[in-house]
This record gives C-alpha cells, sequence and structure tokens, in this order.
C-alpha cells in the first residue's frame, strides 16, 4: 500500500473528511519512482475508472512534473467531502488502495476555492 503522508501536519486527510463543505479538490500529490511510472500510471487509471461512476464525482486530471520530476499529481474535483470520503471509504476502493505498491509516496490534501 503507498505511504500517505500530509502536507499540512495540523490537518491530516482524514480529518478534513469530517469538513461538510463542497465542492471540493482533492490535490494528491505521489512520489513515483522514474521505473515504476507506467505501471503507476495503469493502475492509477484503474482506480480513476472506479471514481468516475461514484455519485458526488466532477472532473479528474493526472499532471507530471516538469524537469525529470518523479512528481505526479492528480487534481479530482468532488461534489462534497461527503461523497469524496464515501467512494474512498468503500470496500472496493480500499482493496484497489492496498494494491498500491509500498514505494509510491502520496501527499492528499482537500481544497475549497476562495473568492480572491
Amino acid at each position: 500500500m503507498a505511504k500517505l503522508q500530509s502536507l499540512d501536519p495540523h490537518t491530516p486527510m482524514f480529518a478534513q473528511f469530517e469538513e461538510k463543505t463542497g465542492p471540493i479538490v482533492l490535490a494528491n500529490t505521489f512520489f513515483v519512482p522514474k521505473e515504476r511510472t507506467e505501471s503507476f500510471l495503469a493502475f492509477f487509471r484503474r482506480q480513476a475508472e472506479f471514481m468516475k461512476v461514484q455519485p458526488g464525482f466532477v472532473s479528474l486530471q493526472m499532471h507530471k512534473g516538469t524537469a525529470d520530476s518523479q512528481l505526479l499529481m492528480n487534481v479530482a474535483v468532488w461534489e462534497s467531502t461527503e461523497a469524496l470520503a464515501t467512494a474512498f471509504g468503500s470496500p472496493e476502493f480500499q482493496r484497489m488502495a492496498a494494491e498500491f505498491p509500498d514505494d509510491i509516496v502520496s501527499y492528499p490534501h482537500v481544497f475549497e476555492q476562495i473568492d480572491v
């Protein structure tokens, strides 16, 4: 299973699921060793296909770091934290998550839009 790390040590991911808000953006940055990139993307596509049919899912995009970076970032929009938490907590998604290679590090964080 991938290692989950918090970008903000004061706000772990599961605490963010308790915040009832929406719409939200899940920004999940992954550190992926270069030799694992293609297999990671194949695996991620399976997870994405599952998430795309879940209630409350809006959109998703994957981004690759530039300059030979080993970072990939998924940006997913959901109607609410509740919808994301329900999809994430489903037994099917948890089975897929358990298959993630141990050398992948994931830095998920939930954001909501603000006016500037």
